[in-house]
Order: structure tokens, then C-alpha cells, then sequence
């Protein structure tokens, strides 16, 4: 008889279980106040059983989300760069994706938040904390504009990512990925470096 080597599958099961005991939590919590202890109490198993099958809490967030991308990657390559190409890069990188395999996982989950309160809730958590906090910290931003201002970023991406692949818009739906940077760039630019005294009045 040969024995076989290796880790020992892990129990779909509880994995499964512990994955809806992360949804839950994280969209009644949101990702900050969520625990792993919690998230593995809800499930009816060990914290460790946890850490052993997806790691760190951000790990499990993503698998929870079913993420198509691992945005702690791609964000900083993305901004990796001339700050004054960082917007060009931004929406660059977000028409690669979902021009990618991933990007049928995206559109998905993006449909789904579109009439589910809890998919909703997850997708804005990971909005939040997995994209528009690392742009934060890359672009290094004013502390006081930086939330307004990768919010609006985000309004311009997101657009784009509804009319071009969930919506199906035309010419936008077909147009070239780089004529579509060229005409998106600038706006993300403006919200990222333009004075814009209008919206951030000084004291």
C-alpha cells in the first residue's frame, strides 16, 4: 500500500460554512469591525480552523467576495509612476481586467450588487477598503480631501465599468480600450491632483 504525501484536502463543508459566516459578518459589521474569532464562532469552529484554511482576515474577505482580483497587487502597480499619469494608468489597469477572464467574475458580482442588499454591502466594503484605501495611500492625498476624492474617482470607473460591460452601451461597449483611456484619464486626473476650490474650501 503507498502512502500518499501531502496536506490532506480540507473539509469543503466547513469550509463552505465558514465562507457564509464571512459574508454574513462582514455585511452586517463591515470589514473593519469583523473578527475572525467572530466569523469562526458564527460558523461553530476553531479561530485557527480559519487562519489554517484562508490566512489573514483580508484573505477571507476576498475569498468571501469571490474577488476575480487581488486588488493589494494591482493598485500599487497601478499607481507605480508620474503622479501626473497616475489617472491614465488607474483606468488602464481597470479596463485590463475587465477585458480579462476576470472580468465575467466582476461583471457578475457587479450585476448581483445591483439587487442584492447583501452583495451591495460586500461590494461597497470592498470598494472601500481593498481599493479607494490603498489609492489613499499611494497617492498620498490631503487626509481631508482624500475620501471625496477617490470617491469621485471610483464614480468615474465604476460608470464606465456599467456602460461598457454590464450595460452594454453603444459605441462604448466597442470602442478601442485606449481611445476609451484617453477620454476617461483626464477626468480621473482632475479628481486626483485639480485644486478644485470650489469643492475643498479652505478656512
Amino acid at each position: 500500500m503507498v502512502k500518499r504525501s501531502g496536506r490532506r484536502p480540507g473539509n469543503q463543508d466547513t469550509k463552505a460554512s465558514i465562507l457564509e459566516a464571512a459574508r454574513r459578518t462582514f455585511a452586517e459589521k463591515g470589514f473593519d469591525q469583523a473578527s475572525i474569532r467572530g466569523i469562526a464562532g458564527d460558523a461553530g469552529v476553531d479561530p485557527a480552523l480559519v487562519h489554517h484554511y484562508f490566512g489573514t482576515k483580508e484573505k477571507l474577505f476576498l475569498a468571501a467576495m469571490n474577488a476575480p482580483i487581488n486588488p493589494g497587487e494591482l493598485i500599487p502597480q497601478a499607481l507605480a509612476g508620474p503622479r501626473e499619469q497616475a489617472g491614465e494608468r488607474l483606468v488602464r489597469m481597470a479596463l485590463t481586467v475587465w477585458d480579462s477572464p476576470a472580468g465575467t467574475a466582476a461583471v457578475a458580482m457587479f450585476r448581483s450588487a445591483m439587487s442584492n442588499e447583501w452583495t451591495a454591502r460586500l461590494l461597497r466594503e470592498f470598494v472601500i477598503t481593498q481599493i479607494l484605501r490603498r489609492a489613499v495611500s499611494s497617492l498620498v492625498l490631503d487626509p481631508e480631501e482624500a475620501p471625496l476624492r477617490t470617491s469621485l474617482v471610483a464614480t468615474q470607473i465604476a460608470g464606465v465599468m456599467m456602460g461598457r460591460y454590464v450595460l452594454r452601451l453603444e459605441p462604448l461597449a466597442s470602442i478601442d480600450r485606449e481611445v476609451l483611456v484617453a477620454a476617461i484619464a483626464p477626468n480621473v486626473q482632475r479628481f486626483i491632483d485639480d485644486p478644485m476650490p470650489e469643492v475643498f474650501k479652505k478656512a
